[in-house]
């Protein structure tokens, strides 16, 4: 079963809603631990995608100022030579230069911004996912107590089964040798366990 459709998804689901709908919530964790880890590498590989496009176009960015410089340069050159026309040219070119990095820095503009939503949404992403590892242990701690209450019980059950017989004068309880407010207390704690369950 698929429990996310988009990484959205991750980021606002009730994980204890999802996990109460299920019949095996061991189960289920694992199942949305496996999807949450996928959808982080996911995140992690959109971020370095968003990342390099960023430093891609910055250097283009860069590169495309050395040659303004380089135009600027050659005009100066040319007008210098009494070579008008050609400097007007060199000049006109720059132009073109300058059109392209102002294309480039809106591209740029938005691939910052792109980069900083998935990284915002990759850090959500693992937030989520360390939530779900915690819930995971939450979920094997109270299984194992559960499983460690029941072989204490049925270890108890065993050991009366196997007494012998007692005769009329005898108590028909088995002494276990337990202090009764201990036991009291315990059997507070486990209605209280029971309940959060």
């Amino acid at each position: 079963m698929t429990y996310f459709s988009r990484l959205s998804d991750i980021v606002t689901c009730n994980l204890n809603e999802l996990l109460d709908r299920e019949a095996d919530p061991q189960a289920a964790i694992l199942s949305i631990l496996r999807e949450m880890e996928a959808g982080v590498a996911g995140a992690n590989r959109s971020v370095a995608t968003a990342t390099s496009n960023q430093q891609r176009i910055q250097s283009e960015i860069d590169e495309h100022r050395r040659h303004i410089a380089h135009w600027q340069d050659k005009a100066r050159e040319e007008l210098s030579a009494g070579h008008e026309e050609a400097a007007r040219r060199a000049l006109m070119r720059k132009r073109e230069v300058e059109d392209l990095i102002a294309g480039l820095q809106q591209q740029h503009t938005a691939a910052v911004s792109t980069s900083e939503q998935l990284e915002t949404t990759r850090r959500a992403l693992e937030a989520r996912l360390a939530e779900a590892r915690r819930l995971q242990e939450q979920i094997l701690s109270q299984s194992n107590a559960s499983s460690a209450n029941d072989t204490v019980d049925n270890l108890l059950n065993d050991t009366q089964v196997l007494g012998a017989e007692p005769d009329d004068n005898e108590s028909n309880e088995v002494p276990t040798g337990r202090d009764p407010v201990i036991e009291d207390e315990l059997a507070a704690l486990r209605r209280e366990l029971e309940q959060k369950d």
